[in-house]
């Protein structure tokens, strides 16, 4: 997905599913190529937030506008343009508690 055309779409109750979230796009008159929402690896279960591409960076900009701040089972959506995925470090994003760079004595 390129990036000025995609929206991130967050704070979706964890039951919606890719159909129900286009269909609410569709509501709002803007109509995505694509829809994904993201789901934890080992359960499945909805992260609460996903994505929408659209054919042309203006018409993902109108979907923005539209569907910002708007209610969608019974939540308050948060839209905005989609940001590239910053890269991970491998230490699973906890701090360095008693590594072996830590300075811990323990």
């Amino acid at each position: 997905m390129e990036e000025d055309k995609k929206i991130y779409i967050g704070n979706l109750k964890f039951e919606i599913t890719e159909d129900e979230l286009r269909a609410a796009i569709e509501e709002k008159g803007a109509t995505p190529k694509e829809v994904k929402i993201i789901t934890d690896k080992y359960s499945g279960r909805s992260k609460g937030f996903g994505f929408a591409e659209f054919e042309t960076a203006e018409l993902a900009q109108q979907a923005i506008d539209a569907l910002n701040g708007q209610e969608v089972g019974g939540r308050q959506l948060r839209v905005s343009k989609a940001q590239k995925m910053k890269p991970r470090n491998d230490n699973f994003g906890g701090s360095d508690r008693g590594g072996y760079n830590s300075g811990s004595r323990f």
